[in-house]
């Protein structure tokens, strides 16, 4: 077993390389031929983590839809729908977001305070059971992870070899900004599929897909191109990871 999953990392950005603006707003401006790849993406993935800042942004997990997808899954003896993880080291997460009532496997990777804080949370919700009655969530998420941190950080090489004794080859990871400049950091970007789309927002503040500290020049992550698509007035790209410079 490999010591970590592959990570394949997918976001929607900006003509001028931005996710969202500067006030955090969800990030809905990919056409539906976008959704669709994405779709796409999660549907290949045994999980898929986000951080809870795109939780808040977004109040919902990103499901397989399409039947014929589901089937796919199926036929390969894989569940219906991919594990949501969200990433929160804090916990502070809104019992009332759509995201607990939709019918995915949810996990919470956090620390032991932040889970401390997400259990008090649920049980002044007053909400007492998951409202599927096949999920083995009770409160919430089926499971909580407690992920090692570091001065500032996750400690991401032991979460990814944890999750890679859970069985979760294949990681998509829709964002934010942090946790993907995070899994940069550690060189753990695999696959990198961005969507450009048609329009600017700018600002300094606005976040791109990968924020944190980031890397010098000298020692930046290659990639090498694998496939760049055109549809409609979007631009599709493909990237995977490349281990020597140009």
């Amino acid at each position: 077993m490999n010591d970590r999953p592959q990570i394949t990392v997918v976001f929607a950005i900006t003509a001028d390389g931005k996710i969202s603006d500067a006030h955090g707003s969800p990030g809905r401006f990919g056409s539906p031929a976008d959704r669709a790849h994405l779709e796409k993406q999660v549907a290949q993935a045994d999980a898929v983590l986000m951080g809870a800042g795109t939780l808040r942004s977004e109040g919902l997990a990103m499901p397989v839809l399409s039947p014929e997808l589901i089937q796919e899954r199926i036929d390969q003896g894989k569940p219906p729908q991919p594990t949501q993880i969200i990433c929160s080291a804090s916990g502070a997460i809104d019992p009332g977001y759509g995201f607990f009532r939709q019918a995915v496997p949810r996990w919470l990777l956090t620390t032991e305070a932040g889970s401390r804080q997400w259990l008090d949370r649920w049980s002044a919700s007053g909400d007492s059971e998951d409202p599927f009655p096949h999920s083995k969530a009770t409160n919430g998420f089926d499971r909580i992870l407690l992920g090692p941190l570091g001065d500032r950080d996750f400690q991401w090489p032991e979460i990814l070899a944890q999750l890679a004794q859970e069985g979760i080859q294949q990681l998509a990871v829709l964002g934010g900004g942090n946790l993907v400049g995070s899994l940069l950091s550690m060189r753990a970007i695999d696959h990198l599929w961005l969507t450009v789309c048609p329009l600017l927002v700018g600002g300094a503040a606005a976040p791109t897909p990968m924020d944190g500290v980031g890397l010098p020049l000298h020692g930046a992550q290659w990639l090498n191109l694998v496939s760049a698509e055109a549809q409609g007035q979007e631009v599709f790209l493909h990237y995977q990871r490349r281990d020597t410079e140009p």
